[in-house]
């Protein structure tokens, strides 16, 4: 992607993120983006793909720099804790990445699936290994409810009412206890100290 691409996605991104639809006019992206439209339509294929290609670009940044950024977490429980916790990390961190996940995570499958993949998968393994306690046909319903929550933490964050710290680590705290972690081992899995998401592609917005 060149950088006159990225320009236009990062504009995009901010935009759908703070007016909704999905859907620009080229004039408005082109002066949001501080280019001039024929710019615009030599680097977009089709100007009307491009809200689909934005969620594309970040449900697989989210999935790689996630992955990424729990390399090397063995146990199961703390790998949960992490995707819950940098998420709202990365709200605060990115509040335009933030604001277009939360506006349309829950209508637009490609954001929200990250739930059923790893957490899933860690869920399985905990479960298979002991370290967790629940059914093993609940898994669908504790990853719905671990997304859910988190996108509800990231409000809390973009509406200014908790700090990342405090509603990441509480949302991880309340799932992990849910999930047969004891409360003193959950409280102390969910203040672990976290580098923040890595920013691979386009999406740095600041």
């Amino acid at each position: 992607m060149n950088t006159a691409t990225q320009r236009i996605h990062q504009s995009a991104l901010r935009i759908f993120a703070e007016e909704g639809g999905t859907s620009i006019p080229v004039s408005e992206l082109a002066r949001e983006a501080g280019l001039s439209r024929g710019t615009i339509y030599n680097n977009l294929d089709n100007p009307s793909d491009l809200f689909s290609s934005v969620c594309d670009a970040v449900a697989l940044e989210f999935r790689q720099t996630m992955a990424e950024a729990c390399t090397g977490m063995t146990d199961p429980a703390e790998k949960l804790s992490a995707a819950i916790r940098l998420c709202v990390r990365r709200v605060h961190d990115d509040p335009h990445w933030g604001r277009f996940i939360a506006r349309y995570a829950m209508m637009e499958p490609r954001l929200g699936n990250f739930w059923s993949e790893m957490p899933a998968a860690e869920l399985r393994r905990g479960l298979a290994a002991g370290r967790f306690r629940f059914h093993r046909d609940q898994v669908a319903s504790i990853t719905a409810t671990a997304g859910g929550a988190t996108f509800g933490a990231m409000s809390l964050v973009l509406d200014g009412r908790r700090t990342w710290r405090q509603a990441g680590s509480d949302t991880a705290e309340i799932i992990l206890r849910g999930i047969g972690i004891d409360l003193a081992e959950a409280s102390e899995i969910t203040q672990r100290e976290l580098n923040p998401l890595p920013h691979i592609f386009v999406f740095d917005t600041n």
